[in-house]
């Protein structure tokens, strides 16, 4: 790690004060659990989770209990962007399964109550992890939690939509194309400047769009610092931030998570150009195998689906920026987040020229 590189487990793991843009009325937050929450009994203390770029995250402590309220961000937002009761539906539907969520609570969709929709789950009371080389573990581990997170992803995909309440979460097909439309629609509402390769990735993505071959749950952000692992095991506790969730392709899920195989090893998931059998995480070939061993779907060739991803991540870091300018940013480190917009483009353009598109 270079000198200047950011220690993620160290800086994005626990709680701070909470800033004076960030407080919540504790009288209004009170009265509402008490109406809504079963069990709640306050006094409340409360603080704010260093994560969660999108959705503001506070840890909510009473004598009896822990919770979290994740909310969305003050002022005026993209529309369908902080979907923060998509998040709760989607967990409310897959707890009962046995999936590993947080236990759902109250869901409060009046911005008038505390300024903006939020909702109120249990506390995972877990490990939450950063870097993807994961420095702390043995090869043994480290094979365990990646075995792990991608076992937990195929069993969300082989979840029934229908049986488990979500039939009617998103529609099923045309997944890709609708969400390259969705994100081109959000970036031009929150671009800062002209960049030609975006421009370009906005034409050729929709006119390429790869058959969509089956159906799911999809998480839309599935990655190692979106879960939380068991504080003495390496099992999933909990998976996290469910705000981009729907029905959708798997393979464009999984695709998301296996970029960390090709994105730099810079202290966060990133595990390219670390030699992954001696550390003892799977290569790219051995994850694939695998996912499709347990799901049983096919994966092709995935250039298309990392260029895709990394624009649809432009497109969602964009809005962040945007924030950051005018000034409603929750996290303190959206501004550094803020600066990964062309990056993220010129390495989804080079995987769409590697997909075959023309320069």
């Amino acid at each position: 790690m270079s000198e200047t590189a950011i220690d993620f487990d160290k800086e994005m793991v626990g709680t701070v004060e909470v800033s004076d843009n960030d407080r919540l009325d504790l009288a209004a937050l009170t009265a509402w659990c008490e109406a809504h929450v079963e069990g709640f009994e306050g006094p409340i203390s409360y603080s704010k989770f260093k994560g969660g770029q999108s959705n503001p995250t506070y840890r909510i402590d009473t004598p009896g209990r822990s919770y979290v309220l994740r909310r969305q961000p003050f002022g005026k937002l993209l529309p369908s962007a902080h979907a923060v009761d998509r998040e709760y539906t989607a967990m409310h539907a897959l707890g009962p399964t046995g999936f590993p969520v947080p236990k759902t609570y109250g869901l409060c969709e009046d911005p008038e109550v505390l300024g903006s929709k939020f909702f109120i789950m249990g506390l995972a009371d877990g490990r939450s992890l950063w870097n993807g080389a994961l420095p702390q573990c043995s090869p043994q581990e480290r094979r365990e939690i990646y075995h792990a997170m991608i076992d937990t992803m195929a069993d969300l995909h082989l979840k029934d939509p229908v049986a488990i309440g979500l039939g009617e979460f998103g529609k099923p097909s045309d997944y890709c194309a609708r969400q390259i439309s969705r994100w081109t629609k959000q970036y031009k509402l929150s671009e800062t400047e002209h960049m030609p390769k975006m421009e370009r990735l906005i034409e050729w993505l929709p006119q390429t769009v790869p058959p969509q071959h089956g159906s799911s749950v999809v998480h839309g952000d599935y990655r190692l610092d979106n879960m939380i692992f068991e504080a003495d095991a390496n099992r999933v506790l909990a998976v996290l931030d469910w705000e981009l969730s729907t029905l959708g392709d798997p393979i464009a899920d999984f695709s998301y998570l296996m970029l960390n195989w090709h994105s730099p090893a810079d202290g966060r998931a990133g595990l390219q150009g670390l030699d992954l059998e001696a550390l003892g995480i799977p290569t790219v070939e051995q994850a694939v195998e695998r996912y499709v061993a347990r799901t049983g779907y096919p994966v092709p060739p995935m250039d298309w689906y990392f260029a895709y991803n990394l624009f649809r991540l432009a497109g969602i870091i964009q809005g962040i920026k945007k924030r950051v300018i005018d000034g409603t940013a929750s996290s303190a480190h959206a501004r550094s987040m803020s600066d990964r917009v062309a990056p993220l483009v010129d390495r989804a353009y080079d995987f769409a020229l590697a997909a075959g598109m023309d320069g």
